[in-house]
């Protein structure tokens, strides 16, 4: 890691209490005998004493350089936490091998700082001077972390047109059935105190317009800043509520640079959890840690990701036809680049889920042992236990939110999934590492978070090359260094280093790359949020 602020100090934290191999100096009674003693030296001993002096004077400062602790420690607890204030990244260093665990090592954030400086425009151009009588409503769907990006879309929204926007209503997934609302996931006062000044913000339709029945928007794919004001413009024009649904993803990714500074700040800043999810999310990162360091697995291993991808979950002859068999019951399901390719083909372009054999390779590969302490995220896998068998087998430190509470510390949640999901969320972005075996909107909102507060590990596996990797093994027969040797080759660049966005990328969202639109690197003056 580089320390691109030569002016900081690093510090050394020791995880357990290090006893200083000091005695206690005995206090001076009588320092004008000693000093009559120091210098009533006979002449022709005098040679001896100056000797005697020098290598007194050597050894203290020796001492100050290099204080001696003890060495005694539990040897499961043989960690030093270098905790560097300039990026608060941590190093974990194996005190019985002095190596660095090369999993923990964190990548070159570059730099990069969060940076949300709007132009004098934008900033000018305040609520106050919006439109009166626009009021925007919008229902979210899909699980939480889809949830999210669609709130974060009906801000900008909302500050194009300038209209006030009534804090999103939750549309109960058939699926999880989950009815909680906003503000019992989210903490609306702070929602609405962070964007203050940039879109008007009410918790309902002022009672004079509740009668207004509100008119549906249809929102068009790709939909451009432009597009949206000329759309709906339109129909502000005819009537004061209009309602929107169903837009995930259908804002552009390409915005002005101040609505792109705004996305961020609502993922970053606005959107936070209510304080007491906040705080059991922390107990169960702070369980799952106990001094030590871990990584966050994302595991979408579910019945339905695999009918969905089109993917078989390698777990025998009989769960891959039932996974054929819904299928085909349930073609609507598929989802992915193509419905016309097969499994095979699927699989060979690596457009499937790690399944937790290639899961625990990979994480060999990178340095976990049978200590690595491992929390997993997600929902109950397509075979239950047998399908974490490979994991737990190689890591038996593997556990998830369940194991840590205490008591039926979660079963009142046990229908609440976008609770669970906020504190699945919560222990993965405090991780030291977090690795994700499919993509998803999960999977990305962690990915923008850890970028966004300090480039934090993030590996993306190259699922492709993985593919080609393991295919090639059974065919040449490698031995495990040179498996791990081209793993960590085909990766070295997708451990979390920032990912600078290309405009002619229009499929990067700057809230999962938020680095350069919402960033500054560290050479360049900034005035952070």
């Amino acid at each position: 890691m580089k320390n691109h602020n030569s002016n900081k100090v690093s510090y050394i934290l020791v995880a357990d209490r290090i006893s200083i191999l000091f005695k206690p100096l005995r206090k001076l009674t009588n320092s004008s005998m000693i000093l009559n003693m120091l210098f009533r030296v006979r002449p022709q001993k005098s040679r001896y004493f100056l000797l005697f002096l020098a290598i007194c004077t050597s050894f203290s400062v020796f001492m100050i350089s290099y204080p001696i602790v003890s060495c005694i420690s539990d040897h499961k607890h043989s960690l030093i936490h270098i905790n560097r204030k300039f990026n608060q990244r941590d190093t974990f260093i194996n005190l019985s091998t002095g190596t660095t665990e090369e999993i923990w090592k964190q990548p070159d954030g570059l730099g990069y700082r969060p940076c949300l400086n709007f132009s004098q425009n934008y900033s000018s151009s305040s609520i106050s001077s919006g439109i009166k009588n626009r009021f925007l409503m919008v229902v979210v769907s899909g699980g939480l972390n889809q949830q999210k990006n669609q709130i974060i879309d009906a801000v900008v929204i909302a500050r194009i047109l300038q209209a006030t926007l009534i804090v999103p209503i939750f549309h109960v997934n058939a699926v999880w059935g989950d009815e909680s609302e906003f503000s019992d996931i989210f903490d609306e006062r702070n929602f609405k105190e962070t964007l203050k000044e940039d879109v008007h913000i009410l918790s309902s339709l002022p009672s004079t317009y509740i009668s207004k029945r509100p008119v549906r928007a249809p929102i068009p794919s790709n939909v451009s800043e432009d597009m949206v004001r000329t759309l709906l413009t339109k129909e502000f024009n005819k009537h004061t509520v209009l309602l929107i649904r169903r837009f995930d993803s259908k804002l552009s990714k390409i915005l002005n640079p101040d609505l792109q500074k705004l996305r961020c700040k609502v993922a970053f800043h606005a959107l936070k959890f209510k304080p007491w999810i906040e705080n059991l999310g922390k107990k169960l990162a702070m369980r799952m840690s106990a001094g030590h360091p871990y990584i966050a697995l994302h595991l979408r291993l579910e019945k339905d990701v695999w009918v969905r991808t089109g993917c078989l979950p390698g777990l025998g002859k009989d769960a891959d036809e039932m996974i054929v068999s819904e299928r085909v019951s349930h073609p609507e399901l598929l989802t992915g680049r193509s419905n016309n390719i097969t499994f095979r083909e699927r699989y060979m372009a690596g457009l499937c889920p790690l399944n937790a054999v290639e899961t625990t390779r990979l994480l060999k590969a990178f340095g976990a042992s049978s200590n690595t302490r491992i929390y997993w995220a997600g929902g109950t896998p397509f075979g239950g236990e047998n399908a974490l068998e490979p994991i737990r087998k190689q890591f038996p430190h593997f556990t998830n939110k369940w194991a840590l509470a205490d008591g039926d510390e979660l079963q009142h949640f046990r229908n609440k999934s976008s609770i669970l999901a906020a504190l699945d969320y919560i222990v993965c972005i405090n991780s030291d590492a977090f690795m994700a075996n499919h993509g998803g909107n999960m999977a990305r909102t962690i990915q923008g978070h850890r970028a966004y507060f300090g480039h934090k590990k993030y590996i993306t596996p190259n699922k492709k090359k993985l593919v080609r990797l393991f295919m090639d093994n059974n065919n040449n027969q490698m031995n495990e260094k040179e498996i791990d040797d081209r793993i960590k080759k085909m990766h070295m660049d997708s451990m979390g280093s920032p990912v600078l966005i290309k405009t002619s990328k229009s499929h990067m969202d700057v809230t999962a790359y938020p680095a350069p639109a919402c960033m500054c690197s560290s050479s360049v003056s900034r005035t952070s949020i």
